[in-house]
């Protein structure tokens, strides 16, 4: 039995792992510890400080006792604000704390799309439209083509956590785009692990989930992932 070991901040949908890890029966285990933040909201400056070192090495040492193979900073807006450089830094000091590999959201985006061979995707984005800009940026600096972004400005990670299925539906047919390979799901406060299928059956292309990707990588930082029912293309073969 895997663990990886999640590092998620505040209160949205943290329960899509656990919900999981049930699923699964004893395959994986998922341990979340939820980090502090300082204000819920999809601002630079407070995505900035809900990434900081310290807010981390908090939930590290809680981590500890789960005895995690892995850790995943669990949140995509605060990785990618602060750039790939500093996304990776993130994630390295993560790993020296933890004393095990690690990474974070926004980079297993980037290295699940290299996996599938995809580099053309459309965004459906919950975040403001400056913050998901910074996302674009991200995927851009990998070359990865953003052919279509959709926006909804929510503003806090909390209201993104009520979202209904057939809302995040609604998102991500709203958001693709006929050239776009695969489409993006960028935020861990959304619940999406039960719906991958369902998404990826109305767009007729893989769909990228935020709270799927940290999964997939969180297992591939400890070995072959998995072919997983229920997850997606990304989890359709074993590797």
């Amino acid at each position: 039995m895997a663990t990886v070991g999640l590092l998620y901040p505040g209160h949205s949908a943290e329960d899509d792992f656990p919900s999981l890890e049930a699923r699964l029966a004893g395959d994986l285990r998922l341990p979340v510890v939820i980090t502090s933040v300082g204000e819920d909201a999809h601002r630079v400056d407070a995505l900035l400080d809900l990434g900081s070192v310290e807010r981390l090495a908090d939930g590290v040492v809680k981590l500890a006792e789960a005895q995690p193979e892995a850790v995943m900073w669990a949140c995509t807006s605060g990785s990618f604000v602060f750039g790939p450089a500093g996304a990776r830094d993130q994630a390295a000091k993560v790993a020296a704390a933890a004393g095990v590999p690690a990474s974070s959201t926004s980079i297993a985006f980037v290295d699940a799309l290299r996996h599938l061979g995809i580099r053309r995707v459309a965004v459906a984005a919950s975040y403001p439209e400056d913050v998901a800009a910074h996302f674009v940026r991200f995927l851009s600096a990998d070359g990865v083509d953003v052919v279509a972004m959709g926006s909804h400005g929510i503003v806090t990670a909390a209201e993104v956590g009520t979202l209904e299925p057939a809302q995040v539906l609604d998102m991500v047919i709203a958001a693709d785009h006929a050239d776009a390979q695969a489409v993006l799901v960028p935020d861990t406060a959304m619940h999406t692990l039960t719906i991958i299928d369902q998404l990826e059956a109305a767009v007729g292309k893989p769909v990228l989930t935020a709270n799927q990707v940290t999964v997939w990588k969180g297992l591939q930082l400890i070995g072959p992932v998995p072919a997983t029912p229920g997850l997606g293309r990304l989890f359709g073969e074993d590797g």
